[in-house]
């Protein structure tokens, strides 16, 4: 249990049977009544933001997070295997469960799972990853206009505007939090 002076952003209290992570909160103190804390929590499970209100020194569940590097293997049917980098101990996770990060995963690559209480509740990647583009349309000679975006599917099976120059077999980074292009690699 945690007291809502314990709190800080990123912090996952368990409620109502849903993990909650903290991303804002601010104590207040009117002149009249009470002090309390706001807080925008959001649900680990389906990504919706609620905003939550609690009594100063409210004592409030915490959730004990335990996180693992692993290694992306193979997929197996809807399951993406990951392997412990410590334990080499493998791990079958439904896709449910790791979202729209799959669209950045490659064989070989390493993530941050989070679990809690023995189960995958997410996937935390690198702010970037490097892919092969896999097909592209060639830049039209004479087609140069300044920041003119083309399409681009990437090995992944990801779909990604990039500039005109880029060309097939080309390797690009790619922000995972936005799904733009970043860079030549």
């Amino acid at each position: 249990m945690a007291t809502t002076s314990d709190f800080k952003n990123g912090l996952v209290l368990e409620m109502d049977g849903q993990l909650y992570q903290l991303i804002y909160f601010q104590h207040v103190k009117p002149g009249k009544g009470g002090a309390f804390v706001r807080t925008k929590l959001k649900n680990l499970r389906t990504g919706a933001v609620v905003d939550k209100t609690f009594r100063a020194d409210e004592k409030v569940p915490l959730a004990v997070i335990d996180k693992r590097e692993m290694q992306y293997l193979y997929r197996e049917g809807t399951s993406y295997v990951f392997m412990d980098s410590d334990s080499y101990e493998q791990l079958p996770v439904d896709a449910g469960e790791l979202g729209q990060a799959v669209r950045y995963l490659k064989e070989g690559d390493t993530a941050v799972l989070p679990t809690y209480q023995d189960r995958v509740i997410g996937i935390e990647l690198p702010a970037a990853v490097e892919l092969t583009v896999t097909e592209t349309e060639p830049g039209v000679q004479g087609d140069r206009v300044s920041g003119a975006r083309k399409p681009a599917t990437l090995e992944t099976g990801l779909v990604v505007q990039v500039p005109l120059f880029v060309e097939p077999g080309g390797r690009i980074k790619v922000d995972t939090r936005t799904g733009e292009y970043l860079a030549r690699a």
